[in-house]
C-alpha cells in the first residue's frame, strides 16, 4: 500500500472517488449527482447555453448532456428555450426553482469540501485550490 500511497495519481484518483461519493451523497436528497450539479453551476455563470457548448465545457458526453437537461427539466431546475434568431436551436437556461436548489446546493458543496479537506488549514486549502486549477487549467489548451 505505500507504493501506491507515494503515487499522486493514484492519490488524486482516490481521493476524486471519495469526493464523488460524499458530493453524490449530499446531494441525494435534491434528487441530484454531481454532474448535475456541475451542469447547474455553470447555467447560473451564462444567460443559457446550447448543448454543445455544455458538453464542450463540462466534459460530458453529448448523449450524457441531453440526459442530464432532461432530468434537470423534469425537476423544474431548467429548460429549453428556441435560441433567439433561430428558432430550430435550443439553448438550456437555469429557472428560477433551478437558482434556489443551486443555493441549497451549494451549501452540500461547502460542506462536503469542508469534510474533505479538514485536516488542511485555510492557507493549505488555498494552495491546493490553486495548485488544482493550474492542472486543470492545462486540460483546456
Amino acid at each position: 500500500m505505500r507504493a501506491l500511497h507515494a503515487d499522486t495519481g493514484y492519490l488524486l484518483y482516490r481521493l476524486g472517488l471519495r469526493s464523488g461519493q460524499l458530493f453524490n451523497a449530499a446531494l441525494e436528497k435534491y434528487g441530484l449527482r454531481l454532474r448535475h450539479y456541475a451542469l447547474l453551476r455553470y447555467l447560473a455563470t451564462v444567460e443559457g447555453a446550447q448543448q454543445r457548448e455544455l458538453s464542450d465545457r463540462l466534459g460530458y458526453d453529448p448523449s450524457a448532456i441531453v440526459s442530464l437537461v432532461d432530468d434537470l427539466q423534469k425537476l423544474g431546475f431548467a429548460t429549453r428555450r428556441p435560441l433567439p434568431g433561430d428558432r430550430r436551436s435550443r439553448v438550456v437556461v437555469l429557472t428560477d426553482e433551478g437558482r434556489d436548489a443551486l443555493r441549497d446546493t451549494d451549501q452540500a458543496s461547502r460542506q462536503v469540501t469542508d469534510e474533505l479537506l479538514g485536516p488542511l488549514d485555510t492557507e493549505e486549502r488555498q494552495a491546493l485550490h490553486t495548485l488544482l486549477r493550474r492542472v486543470s487549467d492545462q486540460d483546456r489548451g
